[in-house]
Order: C-alpha cells, then sequence, then structure tokens
C-alpha cells in the first residue's frame, strides 16, 4: 500500500490533488501544479471571452485538441478542432455573441511525471442582442447559459502545463433575457 495515494491511483504513478473527502491530499511539491493547471483554465476563458485565437491555441500542445459537442443537437457527433492551426480558430466561433464570459470552479487534478487529468466545472454566459420578435416588437437580448463540465488531458512542456485534450460536456443550458441596453453597443446602452 502507498502512503498518500488513493486506493484508485496505486501502481498508476498519480497522485490526487483534490476529490471526495475532508479536501486535498497532502502534498506539498504537487501544490504548484494545482496552481498552475487552475491559472491555465482561467486562462483558457480569457482567451475565449478575449476572441485571441492565437493566445487560445498556445494553451495547447501543437497536437491538442478540443472537443465540443453540437448544441443544440446534443444526438449528433461532437466537433474536434486538433492543432493550433484549428484551435486558433475557435475564439473567432464566439464572434455570433455579442460578448461572452467563463467562470470555472470546482478543479480536480490527478498528476503523475510529466502528465495529469482533471475535471473542471464551468458557467459559461453567451450574451447576444436578440432578434425582433416577428411581430415588429423590439429585439430581446438574452444570456444562453452553459453548465459546462470539462475533461481534461494535460502535458508539461517547455511552456509550462497545456492542454492535450480538453472534452466540453455540456450539462444543461439555460436562456435569460437581459436588461435591453445593457450590452455594449446597444441602442440604449453605453
Amino acid at each position: 500500500m502507498q502512503p498518500g495515494v488513493p486506493a484508485g491511483d496505486r501502481g498508476t504513478g498519480m497522485t490526487s490533488l483534490s476529490g471526495p473527502g475532508p479536501g486535498p491530499v497532502a502534498d506539498p511539491g504537487r501544490t504548484g501544479v494545482e496552481e498552475e493547471l487552475r491559472a491555465l483554465s482561467a486562462e483558457y476563458g480569457a482567451a475565449a471571452d478575449g476572441r485571441d485565437g492565437a493566445r487560445f491555441a498556445a494553451l495547447f500542445v501543437p497536437e491538442g485538441e478540443l472537443v465540443v459537442p453540437r448544441f443544440p443537437d446534443p444526438g449528433r457527433p461532437g466537433v474536434t478542432r486538433s492543432g493550433h492551426d484549428e484551435l486558433i480558430q475557435v475564439p473567432g466561433a464566439l464572434s455570433r455573441y455579442e460578448r461572452t464570459f467563463h467562470r470555472t470552479s470546482d478543479h480536480r487534478y490527478t498528476v503523475g511525471d510529466g502528465v495529469a487529468s482533471g475535471e473542471v466545472l464551468c458557467v459559461a454566459h453567451h450574451a447576444s442582442a436578440g432578434r425582433p420578435d416577428g411581430h415588429g416588437g423590439p429585439a430581446t437580448p438574452t444570456d444562453t447559459v452553459w453548465f459546462i463540465r470539462y475533461l481534461d488531458a494535460y502535458r508539461l512542456t517547455g511552456a509550462g502545463w497545456r492542454f492535450a485534450r480538453r472534452e466540453l460536456h455540456l450539462q444543461w443550458v439555460e436562456v435569460h433575457p437581459i436588461v435591453p441596453g445593457s450590452l455594449p453597443g446597444s441602442p440604449t446602452g453605453s
């Protein structure tokens, strides 16, 4: 029996940083790794929200993959973007929204020698100016909120930790009205 290694991780060379139980496994050498992986997820959201394709792609290893569902048709196979040439285009696809806002939480990691896996929860807001109601009424701005569970594989590179693969698992979606004029550039907004 290996002390300090959860039963499910024995023999794998992987150490769980956080998970079920009273708190993270006490391993001071891994605390910095967990902080770096959290920062990687935060940078992912910032690059997506900033529509910065180069910054976004650089968060992945050169052959890295992002797998996303086909919303709103979850029955169809997902879309996989592979390599920096495809990943650089992902933030631009968000331009159909006026603004996006990604907030991550509940990070759980398992770390090995130069590799790691993780689960990260995210609430992603997608603000749209809306369309006229079809009856001559004004457009209704909306916030389409995605509740996401990311399943990640990471690799340590010379530039730090990077995504080897990130799978976006959509848990559910909510749509809420936004106060008219609250989006920058809207007719009654700033």
